[in-house]
């Protein structure tokens, strides 16, 4: 509220500053002065002509110029105040003048606000709250934006065809807007312009793979099989041969190529909660995906009690652990898997409630703690 007073006032001060010379009187340019000149040059003339310097004609005629003009002087000067109305009916042309320069400087003042006014109240929206950050790009403009900024490029690129940094930036957005055909044939034409890459092979991969459905098709698995040729380690090409192998029920052989693509993962990755959520979807090669592989290979030659108490100690020190920090999002979804093959789900709830509340105020790791949960069949 303080704001808009803030600019009310600028507005009012703005206003007043253009319009109040519009409503004065205007006054005369010398404010008398001109009456005082012109009888300083009559008595210089009379100093002259005592002095011998100008002759007596030209002291003459020098008078009677001076003296037209300090007559004219005189009555114009008069006519402001109403003594004496000019002959020509400038006095009165002045003063209608003046009353139509306030009454604009009145229209004005009052005017523009109340246009303002009207013109904002139906086309603005002043009860409108600000988007938070994590939602502004669902803000019912940005498809609008994205839109227009698809045409553009894509009117840049029916006259330079070959631009491959065009394709390259086009791509991703028709991904985006769910236009996958089209998607698929830019990758391809980024691919042509800018040459090979595991990235650009992958991007293909992933948008045939968004064009089936979400279905691994045969064309889809070799761009992933190309991008790893290129790259061994490339993580999207790598977790979508994973996903080939699931969808063809080769589980172990996805839960082996996932547990290669998380042992290589920087710790900080953004994709790591969605691979640990589907390594547990497949069942991980283990029953308590808290363990990892050396442990697994220790506990086959333990008995069943002491496998299961083993297991039961590592789920306990990984909820100490997260009791501490929770901002292990994949140690959240071990542990709440793990509540759950150990049949104890009020746990598991518990773990559920306790992770969300650990990330409450964290928006990335909450949405990779609730993609993975969803992945897991755990979201409620």
């Amino acid at each position: 509220m303080t704001l808009w007073f803030v600019f009310a006032l600028m507005t009012v001060a703005a206003i007043f500053a253009v319009l109040w010379p519009l409503g004065r009187a205007g006054r005369g340019q010398s404010g008398g002065s001109e009456v005082a000149v012109y009888k300083d040059q009559l008595a210089e003339i009379e100093r002259d002509l005592a002095a011998g310097l100008i002759a007596a004609p030209e002291a003459e005629a020098a008078r009677i110029e001076i003296g037209r003009r300090l007559l004219a002087a005189a009555g114009s000067e008069s006519a402001p105040d109403g003594s004496e109305p000019a002959p020509d009916g400038k006095s009165s042309l002045n003063t209608s003048s003046l009353k139509w320069r306030r009454a604009a400087a009145v229209l004005a003042l009052v005017g523009l606000p109340l246009v303002a006014i009207l013109v904002y109240v139906p086309l603005g929206s002043p009860r409108l709250h600000d988007f938070p950050l994590a939602q502004r790009d669902r803000a019912p403009g940005m498809q609008q934006s994205l839109e227009t900024m698809v045409a553009q490029v894509e009117q840049h690129l029916e006259k330079n065809p070959t631009d491959g940094r065009g394709w390259n930036v086009l791509a991703p957005v028709l991904e985006r807007l769910g236009r996958y055909d089209e998607a698929v044939r830019a990758y391809r034409n980024s691919l042509n312009y800018n040459g090979e890459s595991a990235e650009r092979r992958s991007d293909l991969g992933e948008a045939l793979l968004a064009a089936a459905g979400g279905v691994v098709t045969a064309e889809a698995k070799a761009e992933f099989e190309r991008a790893h040729a290129l790259n061994a380690e490339e993580p999207k090409a790598n977790y979508f041969l994973g996903l080939a192998a699931e969808q063809d029920g080769r589980k172990d052989d996805a839960a082996a190529i996932w547990r290669g693509v998380l042992a290589k993962a920087p710790p900080d990755a953004p994709w790591r909660a969605l691979v640990q959520s589907s390594l547990a979807r497949v069942g991980g090669g283990s029953a308590a995906p808290a363990l990892s592989d050396d442990t697994i290979a220790a506990a086959k030659d333990m008995s069943e009690g002491d496998r299961g108490a083993m297991i039961r100690g590592m789920v306990e020190r990984l909820a100490n652990r997260l009791k501490q920090n929770g901002d292990d999002v994949d140690g959240w979804l071990r542990l709440v898997r793990a509540y759950v093959v150990m049949g104890e789900r009020d746990k598991a709830r518990g773990a559920l409630s306790d992770a969300r509340e650990a990330v409450a105020n964290d928006a990335e790791r909450l949405r990779q703690l609730n993609e993975g949960l969803k992945n897991l069949g755990l979201d409620g």
